[in-house]
């Protein structure tokens, strides 16, 4: 399993834009293949930077699912909705592999 960090820079004047694609992602990256952890909007600190996280089986499934996206008629329409309201000023991303168990509960302090 590999999960995918998206790194955004995005006009701080268009937030409203950013959470509508990223709710619309929230319905096509799922059907598409790719299990959606979320998008991470500003809150607080820096206004420009946003997030999408999402984990998939391999770099062959990665791409797999990238073609599905792209056919894709939410996915077409949210790459255009993005385009035309040039609210995404770059967009990095990096693919990790977790290397440590997740977290178990968390101890007693007495």
């Amino acid at each position: 399993m590999i999960t995918c960090f998206i790194r955004y820079h995005i006009d701080p004047t268009k937030k409203a834009q950013f959470a509508e694609y990223a709710r619309n992602w929230g319905q096509a990256i799922p059907r598409c293949g790719a299990d959606l952890v979320g998008y991470y909007a500003p809150h607080e600190g820096s206004s420009t930077l946003a997030y999408g996280v999402y984990n998939i089986e391999s770099l062959a499934a990665c791409e797999a699912y990238r073609a599905k996206l792209a056919a894709d008629p939410l996915g077409q329409e949210n790459y255009g909705f993005a385009q035309r309201e040039k609210f995404l000023l770059r967009e990095d991303r990096t693919f990790l592999k977790r290397v440590s168990a997740p977290h178990g509960p968390a101890e007693e302090v007495g």
